[in-house]
């Protein structure tokens, strides 16, 4: 039965193969725009999460870049019973040297050791320390300039976070003398056994002028995170459709076409369950073939994107399961939606007139 299948489909090779084309290209459109959107979302809440259980920011601002917290508070939150380590950031970005932007990050000296060197030092006043992509698309400097202020490279590092690989990582100070602000955020990290509801009330309880949460719970509201998703989704969805639409058109075109063949294999005593069964056959082998074509084309392509230079890391993909078993399900709903409806309708018709009409 399944030689069968390859058969029909060898018989009408291009045919077969715009309908292969398409279903590739639209699997790997939603595929790309949907697990970039996420490899951001990822690489950012990675870092936040690296070492911080929960975030206290600038109460009722709406980006962390613009949040300014007082790093005197520091003292205050580290004293809270349940609270380890508080670290203070600073999240920027500036030109440095030719390129236009990059990410600047100002991390108290407790934070420091979140990065993993590759080779030198961590920085001291006036000094530097560069991602391993920046550090490539600079030509490994021994010197750089940030907002018109040179500092002495001191050391690479690689994160694995496209973000922080990207960008270039200072003392506190530093960088708080280039963005007027003495941290964007603080990070706590807490014993296993504390209650993280009961210390965020104690840590917002020490001034009006925060807002604690946990990481998970910031990720998951983070207004920036919503409208990156919420856009990729729209977008993702449209050009699925299209392309689902256009497969399945295809494919009803190219059954509606075969009416003739039909019509022989009923009179030669061929039910319309065998024929329905045929068709499901074709389309869900396929289907599949370009379904993995797209699913092969989408890792390669994330994978060239992830060490294009010029992207220095800040684009990155994550194709999730959930996301290929779910666009699975809907490919093969349409195109074997656009089968069946000719087919059945076909299988229904006296042979002879098949025969005699075929694809009228």
């Amino acid at each position: 039965m399944v030689s069968l299948f390859f058969k029909a489909l060898n018989r009408n090779r291009f045919k077969t193969f715009l309908i292969y084309l398409s279903i590739t290209v639209a699997i790997t459109a939603i595929f790309m725009i949907t697990s970039i959107s996420r490899g951001i979302i990822g690489m950012y809440s990675t870092m936040l999460k690296s070492e911080g259980d929960i975030i206290i920011t600038q109460a009722k601002i709406a980006d962390t870049f613009f949040s300014d917290v007082s790093v005197s508070l520091v003292s205050s939150v580290q004293t809270v019973a349940g609270i380890k380590e508080v670290y203070a950031l600073i999240l920027g970005a500036s030109p440095i040297n030719e390129l236009p932007i990059a990410a600047i990050y100002g991390v108290s000296e407790n934070r420091f050791k979140t990065y993993a060197l590759t080779q030198g030092s961590y920085p001291k006043k006036g000094e530097v320390m560069l991602g391993k992509n920046i550090d490539a698309r600079l030509h490994s400097p021994k010197s750089v300039s940030i907002s018109n202020k040179m500092f002495t490279v001191s050391g690479i590092f690689e994160n694995g976070v496209g973000f922080e690989d990207g960008g270039a990582v200072l003392n506190r100070e530093d960088a708080s003398a280039i963005f007027n602000k003495e941290a964007s955020i603080l990070l706590a990290s807490i014993d296993k056994s504390a209650d993280a509801t009961s210390l965020i009330e104690h840590i917002n309880a020490l001034s009006p002028d925060i807002e604690a949460k946990t990481t998970h719970e910031f990720v998951d509201n983070y207004n920036q995170f919503k409208i990156i998703e919420t856009s990729s989704n729209v977008i993702s969805a449209v050009a699925f459709l299209m392309g689902l639409l256009g497969i399945a058109s295809l494919i009803s075109i190219t059954i509606n076409e075969r009416r003739s063949e039909f019509g022989i294999l009923r009179a030669i005593g061929k039910s319309s369950r065998f024929i329905m069964s045929m068709v499901v056959g074709e389309t869900f082998i396929i289907t599949c073939i370009g379904f993995i074509s797209a699913l092969l084309l989408s890792k390669g392509l994330l994978l060239m994107i992830a060490h294009i230079e010029k992207f220095q890391g800040y684009v990155n993909g994550e194709l999730s399961v959930q996301t290929i078993v779910v666009v699975f399900g809907f490919s093969l709903f349409m195109a074997l939606l656009g089968a069946l409806l000719p087919a059945y309708s076909a299988s229904k018709i006296d042979p002879i007139i098949l025969i005699q009409r075929g694809a009228l």
